[in-house]
């Protein structure tokens, strides 16, 4: 199989082909990397990673829906007024959720669109 010689480098000179095959070989190593952290469905928080953390520490959780886990595990469906400390954090996790039509927590139990009325305010 003959592999087709991109036009970019076709005629260039020798002294930047030895500069733009490294450049594409690591932008395609990137790329690789890139699909396969989206194939296993893993992600890392390259801020831990950078500061010292290991691996295990720098992993992102996410829930069966795809959001971010900050709290140890707990699936979207899990959370109750208890876990939030003012409503406006609980109406935002209320809001992203889904709002009104996806309060599978019963957050909202009077339905009027606010979440954990009886929490402070701020």
């Amino acid at each position: 199989m003959v592999i087709p010689k991109l036009k970019i480098l076709q005629n260039a000179s020798g002294g930047t082909k030895k500069i733009l095959k490294p450049i594409l070989i690591v932008i395609l190593g990137i790329l690789f990397a890139a699909f396969g952290l989206e194939a296993s469905n893993n992600d890392w928080d390259l801020g831990k990673l950078f500061s010292g953390s290991s691996w295990s520490e720098a992993k992102v959780m996410r829930d069966k829906d795809g959001n971010v886990v900050t709290d140890g595990g707990k699936y979207t469906n899990e959370y109750n007024c208890s876990d939030f400390d003012t409503q406006l954090q609980a109406q935002k996790f209320f809001n992203n959720a889904g709002g009104p039509s996806e309060d599978t927590n019963d957050l909202d139990r009077d339905n009027d669109g606010e979440a954990c009325e009886e929490l402070p305010a701020k």
